[in-house]
């Protein structure tokens, strides 16, 4: 486990970045920058980065480090190389029942470990950035939509596999998609399965910027080290509200948590605690009933 410490935003916005190895996997590094970043990269380029059950147990273990890590503020999520972002699901281990995490057993119980990937970056209190160089397709196209913003290199590429290899995502698949670019544009993206372009991308809303493919990594780090320089609360707030608007009940109940957080920090919660351990009336009648 690397020696990580906190981070105070206060860094040059351009200044180089060292990445530090936080702790070893098989299918993904994990990496520290010193200030406040951690950095999640899929390691599969021979199948341009396409995930299979082990990927995305390791990658929702290295997002509960980064969640429960005080010292990190901002999380990176990309690919290994530039050829792709991440290209789906691996359709070599996909079975009859879903994804195999022993392939050599088809008749394994298969499972979607990628639908509980997705609620956990969205359900993460700190912002999560997709850096997309090359192809995000399928599964992986679904990836860098829950992520909080999309920073894409020039050769990105942006687009749906589903209904051509058996498949679809009808969750945040095709809801986000909608919500980003309208309901005709994301029908038209998943009917037809067509590609498009980073500069297609950023004209339809898919994406928040696009930069040479030169300078991904420097533009990122820039986006998060300015994040990085805000309110941590304000941001939990900001995207815990985001998601309340289309998450339903379960959205609504993040917030409502991360509201109770901060409400545990004053005066009139802790008499409510302290008159418990007492046992005595809380005092109640000191506190403004505010209009």
């Amino acid at each position: 486990m690397a020696d990580i410490r906190p981070g105070d935003g206060a860094r040059d916005l351009d200044e180089p970045v060292k990445w530090t190895p936080v702790r070893e996997y098989e299918d993904i590094r994990f990496e520290y920058s010193g200030d406040g970043i951690a950095k999640v990269t899929i390691c599969r380029p021979e199948v341009r980065n396409a995930f299979r059950p082990q990927t995305l147990i390791e990658m929702s273990d290295a997002l509960v480090i980064a969640r429960e890590d005080p010292s990190i503020g901002v999380i990176i999520l990309t690919g290994e190389g530039d050829k792709a972002f991440c290209s789906g699901g691996d359709q070599r281990v996909r079975g009859d029942t879903g994804y195999l995490t022993d392939p050599s057993d088809a008749a394994g119980v298969g499972r979607f470990h990628v639908t509980d990937l997705q609620i956990q970056i969205r359900r993460l209190p700190k912002p999560v950035v997709a850096m997309v160089a090359g192809y995000a397709i399928g599964g992986g196209h679904v990836l860098h939509l829950v992520c909080d913003l999309t920073i894409a290199a020039d050769n990105a590429r942006f687009g749906q596999v589903g209904p051509k290899v058996g498949s679809f995502d009808g969750g945040y698949g095709a809801g986000l998609l909608a919500e980003l670019v309208g309901f005709k544009k994301a029908k038209e993206i998943w009917f037809l399965c067509r590609q498009y372009d980073a500069r297609q991308a950023l004209e339809m809303g898919l994406v928040n910027t696009v930069v040479p493919l030169a300078d991904l990594e420097k533009e990122t780090v820039s986006w998060c080290r300015e994040m990085l320089r805000m309110s941590p609360t304000a941001l939990r707030l900001m995207k815990a509200s985001f998601n309340a608007a289309v998450d339903g009940m379960a959205g609504i109940q993040q917030l409502a948590h991360d509201a109770n957080l901060l409400f545990y920090a004053t005066e009139e919660a802790k008499e409510g605690r302290e008159a418990y351990k007492a046992k005595r009336v809380p005092d109640f009648g000191r506190f403004p009933r505010r209009p």
